[in-house]
């Protein structure tokens, strides 16, 4: 997943209720949302075993995505000539904490 695509959704839930984003990602109509909703509940849930609170009382407090590394690869082109393709990844962290 690009790092472009993947900072559009991860804007969308940044600073929200964790249940609300949860519900929010869930009809997302995009592939990035997929990806950030699993990681979303899989913090949800390690805040949960660390006896944080559940959903309702958790919001993201922060949410971004870095570049990860850059697959380099080359796609055939006319007359001999290469075109250079760059499969872009990232990293993407979500911070849940208790609502104050």
């Amino acid at each position: 997943m690009t790092p472009r695509k993947a900072r559009l959704i991860v804007d969308m839930v940044r600073g929200r209720n964790a249940a609300e984003a949860l519900a929010l990602l869930k009809f997302t109509p995009r592939a990035a949302a997929r990806v950030v909703e699993q990681l979303l509940s899989s913090a949800v849930a390690n805040a949960g075993l660390r006896e944080l609170g559940e959903a309702d009382g958790l919001r993201v407090s922060r949410a971004y995505v870095d570049g990860g590394p850059v697959l380099k690869r080359f796609q055939p082109r006319a007359m001999g000539r290469a075109s250079p393709i760059k499969k872009r990844t990232s990293h993407i962290t979500i911070v849940v904490s208790p609502v104050n």
